[in-house]
C-alpha cells in the first residue's frame, strides 16, 4: 500500500472520528431540551434526585421512556369512567369529614384508574409512578403526595405525617392527574354529542365542579 493511500486513510478515519463527536455533542443538548420539554417538573426533580447530575438524571428519564413511552392506553367505557368519577366525588365529599381517610381513598382509588387504563399495576407503585411520568409528567406530583400521605398514615405517624391543609392540597393536585386519566380520548368523546339534541354530557361531567364549595365547607367547618 502506499504512502499516500496510507495519509489518505488516516485522515478519512480522523475526519470521521471528529464529526462523530460532534454529532455526539451536538445531539446532547437537543436531547436534554427534550426531556425537560417532555418531563416538565419531574426533570427538575429528577435532576434534584441525583444532587444536580443532569446526565444521570437524563440517562434515568431515557430509561422510563425507552419501558414505558410505547405503552398502548386502554379507553374506558362510559359505564365505568362514571364509576370512577362517582367515586372521586365521594372521596372529595368525605374529606370533610375525615380527610386522612379520603386522601387514602384517592390514592387507592387512582392507582385502580391507572391500572384500568393499561398502566402497571399489582401494587407496582414505583413503576406504575414512573410509566404515568412518561405519559403524564404534569400531573404526577399530586399521585406522589397523596401516596405519601397514605402511606405515612397506615404506618401510624400522628395525622397520617401531614397537617389538614397539606392533605387538601394534595388532594387537590391529585385531582389533576384523576382527571387527565378518567377524561374520554378524542375519539370517545365524539360519541357523546347527538345530533338534533346538541352536546350530551355524561351524568358525571359536572360533579367536578363541586369540588371547591366541598373544600371550602371543610375550611369553613375549622373555622
Amino acid at each position: 500500500m502506499s504512502t499516500g493511500l496510507i495519509i489518505a486513510l488516516i485522515v478519512i478515519v480522523a475526519v470521521a472520528v471528529v464529526a462523530a463527536v460532534l454529532m455526539s455533542r451536538a445531539r446532547g443538548p437537543r436531547h436534554g431540551t427534550g426531556l425537560k420539554r417532555r418531563f416538565g417538573p419531574e426533570y427538575d426533580r429528577a435532576v434534584a434526585r441525583h444532587d444536580g447530575d443532569t446526565k444521570a438524571a437524563e440517562r434515568e428519564l431515557t430509561e422510563r421512556v425507552e419501558r414505558h413511552g410505547d405503552l398502548r392506553v386502554r379507553s374506558l367505557e362510559p359505564a365505568e369512567r362514571e364509576r370512577y368519577e362517582a367515586r372521586w366525588t365521594a372521596v372529595q365529599e368525605r374529606f370533610v369529614d375525615a380527610p386522612r381517610e379520603a386522601v387514602a381513598e384517592a390514592d387507592r382509588l387512582i392507582a385502580e384508574l391507572a391500572a384500568a387504563r393499561g398502566f402497571p399495576a399489582d401494587g407496582h407503585y414505583e413503576d406504575q409512578l414512573a410509566a404515568l411520568s412518561v405519559h403524564h409528567a404534569h400531573h404526577v406530583e399530586g399521585y406522589r403526595r397523596v401516596h405519601r400521605v397514605a402511606q405515612a398514615g397506615a404506618s401510624g405517624a400522628p395525622d397520617g405525617g401531614a397537617g389538614t391543609e397539606e392533605m387538601r392540597e394534595a388532594l387537590v393536585e391529585a385531582r389533576a392527574l384523576f382527571e387527565e386519566l378518567a377524561r374520554p380520548s378524542r375519539h370517545e368523546a365524539g360519541r357523546h354529542h347527538t345530533g338534533a339534541d346538541g352536546d350530551r354530557t355524561s351524568p358525571a361531567a359536572g360533579r367536578g365542579h363541586r369540588t371547591p364549595s366541598l373544600f371550602h365547607r371543610h375550611q369553613a367547618k375549622e373555622s
